[in-house]
């Protein structure tokens, strides 16, 4: 079965693209400072796009340069204030300019603890004098087992093709959270192919995610909360400002 299109662009937006309910905080944290906003793991752009079409100065980056090519294509297609590119969050060298810089749903927890360390390192220089650094997380593991009760799958087409993901369930990997889903593609022709995939998040808590940061100079600045919904498990939102401004 040949697929059309780059499936890590696809099955990004099939499974990130449909969320929408950190939406309004982004928007928010972004409209309370004048100035550009840098996004850290920004994929395809459903944040970085979001906000470039109300008028910010938006900045993405990501380590994956297939999504980033499709968020620069999606940005000049609507001819966005945005400018994307392939960067690792453990070095990343801007100067010190951003007046937010966002790490949206649970970029931060695909780092291990010395990896996290050095991407808060990084990220503290890149804000500009009375920046916000918001970083969202998933806090602890769900005590159930995180088994999902008659989940419904993120279904998109795409040239025909149907890609749909299943939430299958979150365990205790030790030390860190393992999501499965279960991944299917049918073809036109209306064959069928199917994949489990596993990300593994590290398991973090806000006191502990503020107690790193200030080994980088940066303080805690308050947290907000994007509740549960149906289908989607809920994150805090940990707000960081460099030491003294």
């Amino acid at each position: 079965m040949t697929v059309v299109a780059d499936e890590r662009v696809i099955w990004h937006d099939v499974e990130c693209g449909g969320y929408g309910e950190d939406l309004p905080l982004w928007r928010d944290l972004a409209a309370e400072r004048a100035g550009p906003v840098l996004e850290v793991g920004c994929g395809t752009g459903r944040v970085a796009l979001d906000l470039a079409r109300r008028g910010h100065s938006v900045t993405g980056v990501d380590n994956e340069a297939s999504l980033v090519d499709a968020l620069r294509e999606r940005a000049r297609a609507e001819a966005l204030e945005l400018t994307a590119r392939v960067a690792d969050a453990r070095t990343l060298d801007f100067p010190a300019r951003f007046a937010l810089v966002a790490l949206p749903m649970q970029m931060i927890q695909l780092l291990d603890p010395g990896d996290r360390g050095a991407a808060l390192q990084a990220l503290a220089p890149c804000l500009a004098r009375g920046g916000l650094l918001a970083v969202s997380i998933v806090e602890g593991v769900p005590e159930d087992g995180g088994e999902f009760e008659q989940p419904l799958p993120d279904v998109a087409e795409v040239d025909g093709f149907v890609y749909s993901s299943l939430p299958l369930e979150i365990v205790d990997g030790g030390g860190a959270m393992l999501v499965t889903r279960l991944r299917q593609v049918v073809s036109p022709a209306g064959d069928l192919t199917e994949a489990v995939d596993e990300t593994r998040l590290a398991v973090l808590d806000a006191a502990t995610l503020e107690r790193e940061a200030r080994g980088a100079g940066l303080q805690p600045a308050g947290r907000h909360e994007v509740p549960d919904t149906e289908r989607y498990v809920g994150s805090a939102v940990v707000l960081l400002a460099k030491e003294g401004i």
